[in-house]
C-alpha cells in the first residue's frame, strides 16, 4: 500500500525563529578617554576626563548586570536539570556481546568511525485504566557527526520483527519482555547500528511541558471524537489535556497507530515551534516551567549526564525547521500474526537500506 510507505512526513517548514531582532544601538567613541583638550584647557580636561570615565563604568554596569543575571539564570536552570533528569541502568551491558549490533548470522556489525550519534527516545503511557510496560512511542534521533542537522525516526509499535531470546513479535513487545536493554538489543540488530544513548519519556511530560508554553497550535489531518475533545482537519489550538488525548487515539483512524504516530509528529513539531518562539525563549516564567516539565518526566540512561547533554545542545544551537526531518520506518502493510494480533510486516529491503544509511551518516540522502 503506497500510502503506508510514505516515509518523509516534512512537518517542519523552513523558517527561522529567532529570539530576537538582533539589533544594536548607537555608534562606538574612538575608545579614547581623554577629549583632545590642550594642555592649557588643564582641569577642564581632567574633569572631562573623569566624567567620560564615569560614563564608561555606567555604561559597563548597564551592560553586564543583564549578561550576569542572564548567568544566574542559565546556571538555575542548569541546576533544575541537573536535579530532575534521573540516570538508570538502560543500555545493554558494555561488558556482554549483546551490546553490540549483530546480523542474522550472528556477526557483529562494525560502526565506522565519526558516524555521528543516535538517541532513542521512548515514550510510555500508562493511561486511563492501563497497567503493564509497554513503550507506546518509539523514536530514534540520528544526530550527523557534523551536527548539521536532525533526523526523527518513527518506528511502529506494531513492527512484526524478532526479538532476540523472544521470537518475533511486536516491537513494543521487546520493551515489555526485557525493558529498555532488550528494545535498544532488538532495534540494533534489525538495523545493524549501535544506539548510544536513551531516553525515557512519560505521556505526562508531554501534558505538562504544553501547558507549560501555553498550549500548541497542531497541525491536525484527520479528524476524531474523543469526548471532551472534538478534532476536526486544520491547526487547533490544544492545551496540555487536549494534546494528551490527541496522541493518544488510534481507533478512529484510517491507518491506527501509523495514524497516530503522524500525530505525535505533528504535536513535536508543535511543541518545538512554540518552545523555540520569542514568546517562550524571552520569556523566563514560561522558559523555567519548561525546564522543569520537560525534565521531570525524563530518565537517561547511565552515560548520557548533563554536561553531555548541555555540550549536543550547543552543537545544534544553529538549527532551524528545514534541517530537522521526520521519517517513518518502512513497511510493506498490515497483517496478522500467528497468534491473531494486528501487525505492521517490515519492509526488510528497505529497512537495511535505512540501517546503512544511518550507520554511514548518510541520512540526508536516503529517500
Amino acid at each position: 500500500m503506497d500510502s503506508t510507505r510514505q516515509r518523509d512526513t516534512d512537518l517542519f517548514e523552513s523558517e527561522q525563529v529567532a529570539a530576537g531582532d538582533g539589533s544594536s544601538g548607537g555608534s562606538g567613541g574612538s575608545g579614547d578617554d581623554w577629549d583632545g583638550g590642550s594642555p592649557a584647557d588643564g582641569g577642564s580636561g581632567r574633569r572631562e576626563k573623569k566624567r567620560n570615565r564615569k560614563v564608561l563604568v555606567a555604561a559597563l554596569v548597564l551592560l553586564l548586570v543583564p549578561v550576569l543575571a542572564v548567568g544566574g539564570y542559565l546556571a538555575w536552570l542548569n541546576h533544575i536539570v541537573t536535579n530532575n533528569v534521573k540516570q538508570e541502568l538502560l543500555l545493554p551491558d558494555d561488558g556482554s556481546a549483546g551490546s553490540q549490533p549483530t546480523d542474522k548470522n550472528g556477526n557483529v556489525v562494525v560502526q565506522p568511525a565519526g558516524n555521528g550519534t543516535n538517541y532513542l527516545v521512548v515514550g510510555s503511557d500508562a493511561g486511563p485504566g492501563r497497567v503493564g510496560g509497554r513503550s507506546d512511542v518509539m523514536v530514534l534521533v540520528h544526530v550527523p557527526a557534523d551536527h548539521s542537522a536532525v533526523t526523527l525516526i518513527h518506528f511502529p509499535r506494531d513492527l512484526y520483527v524478532s526479538i532476540p531470546g523472544k521470537g518475533k513479535n511486536k516491537l513494543n513487545a521487546a520493551y515489555a519482555f526485557g525493558g529498555p536493554p532488550l528494545l535498544v538489543k532488538t532495534m540494533q540488530d534489525m538495523l545493524g547500528v549501535r544506539i548510544d544513548h536513551v531516553a525515557l519519556v512519560g505521556f505526562e511530560g508531554f501534558k505538562s511541558m504544553t501547558d507549560a508554553v501555553g498550549g500548541v497550535d497542531v497541525n491536525v489531518e484527520e479528524s476524531s471524537n474523543q469526548p471532551p475533545y472534538v478534532f476536526t482537519q486544520g491547526v487547533q489550538h490544544m492545551d496540555g489535556a487536549m494534546a494528551l488525548a490527541f496522541v493518544r487515539e488510534r481507533k478512529q483512524l484510517s491507518e491506527g497507530d501509523i495514524s497516530r504516530g503522524r500525530r505525535q509528529l505533528a504535536f513535536i513539531k508543535a511543541l518545538m515551534l512554540k518552545t523555540l518562539s520569542k514568546d517562550v525563549l524571552t520569556n523566563p516564567i514560561k522558559l523555567k516551567d519548561f525546564t522543569e516539565a520537560a525534565t521531570t518526566n525524563l530518565t537517561v540512561d547511565q552515560k548520557l549526564d548533563v554536561g553531555t547533554m548541555r555540550s549536543e545542545a550547543l552543537a545544534l544551537r544553529d538549527l532551524r525547521g528545514g534541517d530537522i526531518r521526520f521519517i517513518t520506518a518502512p513497511f510493506t502493510g498490515f497483517g496478522t500474526s500467528p497468534a491473531g494480533a494486528s501487525i505492521d510486516i517490515v519492509d526488510e529491503v528497505k529497512m537495511a537500506d535505512l540501517g546503512d544509511a544511518i550507520r554511514n551518516d548518510e541520512l540526508n540522502a536516503y529517500k
